[in-house]
């Protein structure tokens, strides 16, 4: 088999098994990383790099994989803009938290959040108590959106942070 074409085929297997194995484990498993989490992916990527280019360890090997790797990304990100059952089944639905300032426990049972994440991302957005959580919701990307109500002016304010370090659930 031809040297490049090798590395393509390769990149594009260790690329599809990476993407089943994140969809298979809980995608957001990614989204808030330790010290474990990054070290599994230093791990992960040294692992699958040998799979991607064999025994042709020279710069272009080397960039025909990551180039592989950046198409087949793009390839699967139209699919998904094009395709809302394969974006569905690529990404979970948001998961409603909070409503009214009532606690839905098996939300959070589902998503493996715990009570004390909860709050300590309600305080992050600037609410002090659930009970004055109109509405706080897990995005698809694991970061947790509060729509809370301001007790002094009676008025409903919405913040959303990106976190640098997002939100694990399996």
């Amino acid at each position: 088999m031809d040297p490049i074409l090798s590395v393509v085929v390769r990149s594009l297997c260790v690329y599809l098994f990476m993407v089943i194995a994140i969809r298979l484990f809980g995608k957001n498993q990614l989204s808030q990383l330790n010290a474990g989490d990054v070290v599994l992916l230093l791990l992960i990527s040294n692992a699958v790099q040998n799979a991607m280019v064999g025994p042709d360890t020279s710069l272009q090997g080397g960039l025909i994989a990551a180039l592989v790797l950046f198409v087949a990304n793009f390839i699967l990100k139209r699919l998904m803009f094009s395709s809302s059952s394969f974006e569905s089944f690529m990404e979970e639905d948001p998961v409603i938290l909070i409503k009214d300032g009532v606690l839905d426990k098996q939300a959070l049972n589902k998503v493996k959040i715990t009570k004390d994440e909860l709050e300590e991302a309600i305080r992050e957005h600037g609410a002090d108590k659930i009970e004055n959580v109109k509405l706080s919701i897990l995005e698809v990307d694991g970061n947790i959106s509060v729509i809370s109500e301001d007790e002094k002016n009676k008025q409903t304010r919405y913040s959303r942070i990106k976190r640098k370090n997002k939100r694990k659930y399996y």
